[in-house]
């Protein structure tokens, strides 16, 4: 019985026994693998796949193809020129089984490119990814627009390490009194923090607490 199967964007015709090189599997030498694409199975074409037939296979090693020299030279571009060698790395392995049907439940490691993303990879990323698009509990505090006829608010050059063009920073994200800073919450400071871009300033210098004393 021979099967075609279906690996690294390559077709292969196998039979019981053969020796195969397929291009690098997620797999370490010993170890058994099952090819899911199956194209066909004998006489039985799929359609397109041959649903639950597999192929097995033992990973006898991971080798490295023949050499390959790769030669660019741009016509008229003498200074254009480059020449590389490439070996594209290759499993070596043998074919054990031709599973008919049944290949779904055998238990058997799926053949998986060491390049690939597994189902299980992807699937353990999504809860990740999820948290990360998640919104944040505490935000960064929003600004209070100043009434029309309030003044234009405190020195803010007067907290430690703070100057003209940190001033302005300030301004821009609409705080200008220390009433303001002093009231932020660990959190909030924080939140600031990350948003003007500080890495950890706000902390480092205590301005929440030189704003509580300055605006008294």
């Amino acid at each position: 019985m021979f099967a075609v199967l279906k690996t690294g964007g390559k077709q292969y015709k196998v039979q019981s026994g053969d020796l195969l090189r397929v291009e690098k599997l997620a797999a370490d030498a010993g170890e058994t693998v099952q090819f899911n694409d199956i194209l066909m199975v004998g006489a039985t074409v799929g359609t397109p796949l041959v649903e639950g037939a597999g192929v097995q296979a033992e990973v006898i090693d991971q080798i490295k193809g023949e050499k390959v020299i790769h030669y660019v030279k741009r016509r008229r571009k003498h200074s254009s020129q480059r020449r590389k060698g490439h070996r594209q790395q290759l499993t070596l392995l043998r074919v054990t089984e031709i599973l008919e049907s049944g290949a779904d439940k055998s238990g058997v490691k799926a053949a998986i490119g060491a390049g690939s993303v597994s189902a299980p990879a992807v699937a353990a990323a999504a809860p990740k990814k999820a948290a990360k698009a998640a919104p944040k509990a505490e935000e960064a505090p929003k600004a209070e627009a100043p009434a029309a006829d309030a003044p234009a608010g405190d020195d803010l050059k007067k907290l430690s390490g703070v100057g003209p063009a940190m001033e302005k920073k300030f301004h821009e994200a609409g705080i200008t009194r220390f009433a303001q800073i002093a009231a932020w919450t660990p959190e909030q400071a924080n939140a600031m923090d990350a948003r003007m871009g500080l890495k950890g300033k706000i902390e480092k210098e205590g301005w929440v607490a030189q704003a509580k004393d300055l605006a008294k």
